[in-house]
C-alpha cells in the first residue's frame, strides 16, 4: 500500500520540542531502559531523521558502538551530520530509503531501530523482510509509533471544531494491526510495550503550534478538511477558539501520547 506522506523536518523537529517542553515522561530514558544498548554493537536506526536516537544511543554507550542512521531526507541527514561534527561523534549517517533493498549485507546488526518513521512504509513484508535480513542471528528490531489511544484529546478538539470525522492516519490505524502482525510472522519472537507521555499546555499557544506541525499542508494526511492556504488558515481559526473554550473550561490542555514499542527477536 502506497503511503501519500511527506514530513516537512520543520514540522518534526517543532513536535520533538513540544514534547520535550510539556510533556511529564522522557520517551529516550524508555527507549534506553528498554533496549538497554552495549559498547560493541553495530546499531542501524532506519527513518533517523536529524539522528536523535543515534546521538541518544551514542551517549548511553559513551562511543562504544558502531552506529548508521539511514534517512531519504537529505535536509534532515545534513542537520544530523552538522550535529554529528559539533559533538565529535563517529555516526555513519547516510541515505536510505526503507522502501528500497538496504545496501548492507546480511547479518550484519544486532540492533536495527526505528522511531516514528518506518510504519509509513509501503510493503511492509518487504521492509520488515529487509531489517531482518541485515539483523545478526538474535539480532533486535526495535519499532515505535503511535498506538490507536494516542492524543485522543487532540482529535477530540479538532472533530468538536469541524464536524468532520478524523482521517486515518497510517502510524496509529497500523501499528497494533498489520505493523506488529507483520513483524509477528517474520521474526522469532515479538513483544509490545507501551509508553505513556501527558503533555500539559499552561496555555492555549503551544497547543496551536503543536497543531499547525501536525496538520500542516504538506504532510498530505488532512486535506480532506481543507484546500488551499486560505481554508487552511479559517481551520486553524476554529481549532483554536475550541481549544480556548476547553482551556477557559479546565485551566490547561492535557493530550497524552500513547506511543507502542514492537521488540522482536531474529
Amino acid at each position: 500500500m502506497k503511503i501519500d506522506y511527506q514530513e516537512p523536518s520543520k514540522d518534526l523537529l517543532m513536535r520533538i520540542d513540544i514534547h520535550e517542553k510539556y510533556g511529564s515522561a522522557n520517551i529516550d530514558e524508555w527507549t534506553n531502559d528498554l533496549l538497554k544498548p552495549q559498547a560493541g554493537m553495530n546499531i542501524l536506526d532506519v527513518g533517523c531523521g536529524a539522528g536523535k536516537l543515534c546521538f541518544l544511543f551514542n551517549d548511553y554507550v559513551k562511543g562504544g558502538a558502531k552506529i548508521t542512521g539511514g534517512d531519504f531526507s537529505e535536509e534532515l541527514l545534513d542537520k544530523a551530520r552538522e550535529k554529528n561534527k559539533k559533538v565529535g561523534a563517529n555516526i555513519d549517517f547516510q541515505f536510505l530509503d526503507f522502501n528500497e533493498k538496504f545496501k548492507f549485507d546480511d547479518n550484519t546488526f544486532d540492533l536495527c531501530t526505528s522511531a516514528f518513521a518506518i510504519y509509513y512504509a509501503s510493503d511492509l513484508d518487504f521492509t520488515f523482510g529487509e531489517a531482518h535480513r541485515v539483523l545478526k542471528p538474535g539480532g533486535r528490531l526495535f519499532v515505535s509509533g503511535p498506538l490507536p489511544e494516542n492524543k485522543q484529546m487532540f482529535y477530540d478538539i479538532i472533530k468538536e471544531a469541524t464536524s468532520q470525522p478524523i482521517p486515518p492516519m497510517p502510524g496509529s490505524s497500523r501499528f497494533k494491526g498489520d505493523i506488529f502482525n507483520t513483524i509477528d510472522r517474520i521474526f522469532a519472537k515479538t513483544e509490545l510495550h507501551k509508553f505513556e507521555n501527558h503533555l500539559t499546555f499552561p496555555e492555549v499557544a503551544p497547543f496551536i503550534d503543536y497543531v499547525r506541525a501536525s496538520l500542516g499542508e504538506d504532510r498530505r494526511l488532512w486535506t480532506s478538511m481543507f484546500n488551499g492556504k486560505d481554508e487552511y488558515e479559517t481551520l486553524i481559526g476554529k481549532i483554536e477558539e475550541v481549544a480556548k473554550k476547553w482551556f477557559d473550561r479546565d485551566g490547561k490542555l492535557v493530550m497524552t501520547k500513547v506511543v507502542g514499542g514492537i521488540l522482536a527477536t531474529k
